[in-house]
């Protein structure tokens, strides 16, 4: 009987040393995370007869959905939200394929374009950067802040809010940043037209109106050198005052390199008190006609558009600027060319370039 109980021992110690054994091979390999390498070890057994599923898109829509994961968010929630969205078909598999590939510690708080286009792993895979989740929006120079928004805003897909959202921020009577405010010498109840800076930005998925706001003004600030600042100071001229004239050199330019000989124009007849008589301060009087924020104007119109901004009716700079200018166009402004020129108008060669003139009898043998 003793023997037996000798063998039984024996057997039982054996048996506990191959377990600690194969214990300590499973710790040493689990790097300490037992439960989820094993987990992950039976997510991969299933995952091994689910190829076709986790090859399959949801469709061929290439519309981009917003996605935000919260802080806290756990796989299962995650996937519960993707299944929700139309992202995925299955959430139980997209658990099993981010704990058996270890991505279930790499998914990432934030707001993503996801695509139903893109495969289970694509989407796992997407949902573990939030950083890179960016788009593309440009400002084109000489469009005012309704073009903006009515028309950048709302036709691109992804943004997550609508152009009046951010009208509401930029327009007449809203509440602007008071340094900024102060800095540019803003009129009280004007809108933010002419210092949404036209240029290419990378925006963040998350981006609000309230952010896209920010860049945008921040953006003009960066770009306004010191050389600018100084000029404006010495010519006793606002900020406000130089982007109002760039705007009008920036709608009237079609070349670059003349805007300097164009804002010589301006500034002389501004300097004498002669009206500017700019044609696109009388298209923005008019606004939105025909599906256009910039109608074609008649003669009738010179007169007839009753607007404070109508250069034709009144002395001196508009109200405020009528568009974004570029930087080119604001040096333009505070640097022109030293000129007697008080008259321009277009080439008949179709070039762009316009014809000089000191008086208005050369102004008008300049005609076509």
């Amino acid at each position: 009987m003793n023997r037996v109980l000798r063998v039984i021992g024996v057997l039982v110690l054996f048996a506990g040393l191959g377990a600690l054994v194969c214990g300590g091979t499973l710790f040493a390999l689990s790097g300490g995370r037992v439960g989820s390498f094993v987990q992950a070890q039976l997510a991969r057994m299933r995952l091994s007869s689910q190829e076709d599923a986790l090859s399959q898109a949801m469709g061929n829509d290439t519309t981009p959905i917003r996605f935000t994961v919260n802080a806290g968010d756990t796989p299962p929630i995650i996937a519960q939200n993707l299944l929700n969205a139309g992202l995925i078909a299955d959430a139980d598999l997209f658990v099993d394929y981010v704990r058996a590939y270890e991505l279930d510690t790499q998914l990432e708080a934030g707001t993503f374009f996801l695509y139903k286009t893109s495969t289970l792993p694509d989407i796992a895979e997407d949902l573990t950067d939030s950083a890179s989740n960016q788009f593309t929006f440009s400002i084109i120079p000489g469009q005012r802040i309704e073009e903006v928004a009515f028309n950048l805003i709302d036709g691109n897909q992804f943004f997550g809010f609508s152009g009046a959202e951010f009208y509401a921020l930029i327009g007449p009577g809203a509440a602007h940043p008071q340094e900024f405010a102060n800095f540019v010498y803003l009129p009280p109840g004007a809108s933010l037209e002419g210092f949404l800076f036209p240029d290419t930005y990378q925006l963040p998925a998350a981006v609000t109106p309230a952010l896209l706001r920010s860049i945008l003004l921040q953006q003009f600030l960066d770009r306004l050198t010191p050389d600018i600042r100084q000029a404006a100071t010495e010519q006793t001229m606002t900020i406000h005052q130089v982007v109002t004239l760039a705007s009008i050199i920036q709608r009237e330019a079609a070349r670059v390199d003349e805007m300097p000989l164009i804002a010589s124009v301006y500034r002389n007849r501004w300097r004498i008190g002669m009206k500017l008589d700019a044609d696109p301060t009388v298209q923005y009087g008019i606004g939105l006609e025909n599906g256009s924020w910039w109608p074609q104007i008649t003669v009738e119109d010179y007169q007839g558009v009753l607007s404070p901004y109508n250069t034709y009716r009144n002395t001196g700079l508009p109200p405020g600027p009528i568009a974004s200018p570029s930087l080119a166009a604001i040096r333009a402004a505070v640097f022109p060319e030293q000129t007697d020129y008080y008259y321009f108008r277009a080439r008949c060669d179709g070039s762009g370039y316009h014809n000089f003139a000191r008086t208005f009898e050369e102004h008008l043998a300049n005609a076509c």
